[in-house]
């Protein structure tokens, strides 16, 4: 009974969310552009299909996921886990929680990959890029980003170093790249370090950041806690631009070697 009441309380508060979204809809629709919807019976379908799914996700997510990736920050450092090489009173030992940043980058590449906004976007660049951009090679480098972006912004929780070091470094290294990458990718690259920060990716490493910051001695989970997010959107950035680097560099090596067996 009592989840029956979060649902409908959920459901309640979903409504009252979505509802700003359908009366923008609705007063362009019939004041801006003054025509009447189209397919109205599939619109209205599909929005209760939305507001339904909205609530049984969020509901996921405050019985599973957050409590989750609380749970596995909790265990990956507490004392029966980890032998501490240093006495954790005086100070703490960054390599003793080796096991979180494995945890960090497991969790960031698998999550990555089944995230619904990072496969519709990879289907979509290999659409319109006539198959020069496979979806899946996409999906791989953004995945290993995050994998990679996680594992940094645990290793900064274990730390205490300040977060903007980490960001202010990133952006420098994603300039450069920009630089030199091929200009066909650079606008998909910024794009897929968003589509990273969606419903799987987000309340997993959300908790396991607020977990992590909340376990380990010195650590505030307001101040330590979050940023996780930000690795997960920078580092696909860089993931992408270096794939788009190497492809190109693969591709000039071939046309040479084709003209050399030409020369020849």
């Amino acid at each position: 009974m009592m989840l029956l009441n979060e649902i409908f309380a959920t459901l309640l508060s979903t409504l009252r969310d979505v509802a700003p979204i359908i009366f923008v809809i609705i007063f362009f629709q019939l004041v801006v552009i003054r025509r009447p919807f189209s397919h109205f019976k599939n619109l209205v379908i599909g929005m209760i299909y939305v507001i339904l799914g909205m609530t049984f996700f969020l509901v996921g997510l405050d019985k599973a996921l957050f409590p989750l990736g609380t749970s596995m920050a909790e265990q990956l450092t507490s004392d029966d886990f980890i032998k501490p090489s240093t006495d954790q009173s005086l100070s703490i030992a960054w390599q003793d929680y080796y096991w979180v940043y494995i945890f960090g980058a497991c969790i960031g590449f698998a999550t990555t990959l089944a995230e619904p906004a990072l496969i519709a976007v990879a289907i979509k660049a290999q659409q319109i890029s006539g198959g020069a951009i496979k979806a899946w090679y996409l999906r791989i480098a953004v995945s290993i980003g995050v994998s990679v972006g996680i594992s940094l912004g645990t290793y900064r929780i274990v730390s205490g170093i300040d977060l903007y070091l980490f960001i202010i470094a990133g952006y420098i290294i994603v300039i450069l790249q920009t630089i030199f990458s091929p200009k066909l990718i650079i606008g998909l690259a910024y794009d897929s370090g968003g589509v990273t920060t969606s419903t799987v990716t987000v309340p997993l490493v959300t908790a396991l950041g607020i977990g992590l910051a909340s376990s380990i001695p010195g650590r505030n989970p307001l101040m330590d806690g979050f940023g996780l997010i930000a690795f997960a959107s920078l580092f696909p950035i860089m993931a992408v631009l270096a794939y788009a680097q190497f492809a190109d560099w693969i591709s000039h090596r071939t046309q040479l070697k084709q003209l050399d067996r030409k020369g020849e």
